[in-house]
């Protein structure tokens, strides 16, 4: 049973990543007039490109989402490793059960 919704989820993954990959070819197919950016002053005018609108809206989205990407990537890392101290801690404070001797265990055999 597992294993079958281990595929489904794979193959509801996959057409997701296929759904957004032909949103994202329609944008920037859409979007291909170019445009001039001014990338940084010079003497008498600015060094600039020309890029599709398309590829500057997809690079902004992007430098947009790696800053958050990495902050929520961090803290899942913090949080792991929270977790896996305190397992840690709990298996240190747990105390072994202790071997049975040789009189308890004839003890417990009378009783049967």
């Amino acid at each position: 049973m597992a294993a079958q919704e281990g595929m489904t989820l794979q193959i509801l993954r996959t057409a997701l990543w296929i759904l957004a990959a032909v949103l994202i070819s329609s944008f920037l197919a859409i979007n291909w007039q170019k445009t001039s950016i001014n990338l940084w002053p010079l003497e008498n005018s600015y060094l600039h490109v020309d890029w599709p609108v398309g590829l500057i809206a997809l690079a902004a989205f992007v430098a947009g989402m790696v800053p958050v990407w990495l902050l929520a990537k961090a803290k899942i890392w913090r949080l792991n490793r929270r977790i896996a101290g305190l397992e840690n801690t709990l298996r240190a404070a747990t105390p072994t059960p202790p071997i049975a001797t040789a009189t308890q265990l004839d003890a417990a055999a009378e009783k049967n």
